[in-house]
């Protein structure tokens, strides 16, 4: 599928894009560009549940740019797939490796953000983003149950709510897309759900290669087929119930980034009724939003990068408990 120039000017192409106009953003710090560069009436869903309209971004970007004065990101990777000829839609993995001075200590703080982005003739329409707070909370010292108690869970509306796609490698959330890549899209589905899913763990070393490696939650690294198994295994013990499903897919090759990348956005239903890993059982269901980016090589999983808001996730089951927040925060 061909992409009209319009779809991402005044740069040379959707990553270019991206990562410019995140820099002029995040790293220039000129908020006031959100309002050229959001439509009016943009979606953002969050961990903590959907903002509908540009101010609401305004006003969040603001608050977390004077929460952390010293953040800046970079781009990891950019998984963008064209979305007709004149959108396209990004995976933007963001790392960061900052300073910051807390309690008169100097504290280093690595983790990563992923922004999946709908951008049409160059202006946001809609937007999941999802943050590795916590290991904000483990390098800074930071208890996750109490840092949760500090945020409201806000729920979700509009794509969020939409019964999942029947075929996801035609059309996602986001619209019809390309069909590219088949093999390897139909590969990483049939994985998410045969090993996420269904818990065929064994079938981990059907996927991925022997020396693989993810990256997660906690700014944790994992190796090795085992202990991926065990990972999933902590991931789901709380919601022996929990299923996964794919609400969008898109697929990039750059040899810029070691190749093809398959970027899924998922979400994990469940009830916390199994291991109280959260504080004391609520048997209530939760809503995990989540995004993963998959490293292909010779037609086997070689990398994985998973990124969702545990610390958000504890919010939804404090909310469960009546266990609400002290002060009301921004979801963006």
């Amino acid at each position: 599928m061909s992409l009209n120039p319009v779809a991402y000017l005044p740069y040379k192409d959707p990553d270019d894009f991206i990562r410019e106009v995140t820099d002029r953003i995040w790293v220039g710090r000129d908020i006031a560009y959100i309002v050229d560069n959001y439509e009016p009436d943009s979606i953002v869903h969050t961990s903590l549940g959907t903002v509908v309209g540009r101010d609401g971004v305004i006003e969040g970007s603001t608050i977390r740019m004077g929460s952390t004065p010293g953040h800046i990101g970079q781009a990891e990777d950019v998984v963008w797939e064209a979305r007709g000829d004149d959108a396209f839609l990004s995976s933007h993995l963001v790392f960061s490796a900052d300073e910051h001075l807390v309690d008169g200590r100097n504290i280093r703080i690595r983790k990563r953000t992923v922004a999946n982005c709908l951008y049409r003739r160059g202006r946001m329409v809609e937007e999941w983003v999802v943050r590795d707070d916590l290991a904000d909370c483990l390098q800074s010292g930071l208890d996750p149950a109490d840092a949760a108690r500090e945020l409201t869970f806000q729920g979700y509306s509009g794509s969020m709510l939409d019964e999942p796609p029947e075929d996801v490698l035609l059309n996602g959330v986001s619209g019809a897309r390309p069909d590219e890549f088949r093999p390897e899209c139909e590969m990483v589905l049939e994985f998410i759900d045969e090993v996420w899913t269904q818990r065929r763990l064994h079938k981990v070393n059907d996927f991925m290669d022997r020396d693989l490696f993810l990256h997660t939650v906690g700014d944790r690294t994992v190796i090795r087929p085992e202990r991926y198994q065990s990972d999933i295994l902590a991931m789901v013990g709380p919601f022996p119930d929990a299923r996964f499903t794919v609400r969008d897919i898109q697929t990039n090759y750059s040899p810029r980034y070691a190749g093809l990348r398959v970027a899924v956005l998922w979400t994990m239903h469940g009830n916390y009724r199994g291991a109280p890993a959260f504080g004391p059982l609520t048997g209530r269901p939760v809503t995990v939003l989540g995004v993963s980016q998959f490293l292909i090589q010779e037609g086997r999983i070689v990398k994985e990068f998973r990124v969702y808001d545990e610390i958000s996730l504890r919010a939804q089951i404090n909310a469960a408990r009546g266990d609400g927040p002290r002060v009301e925060a921004n979801i963006y």
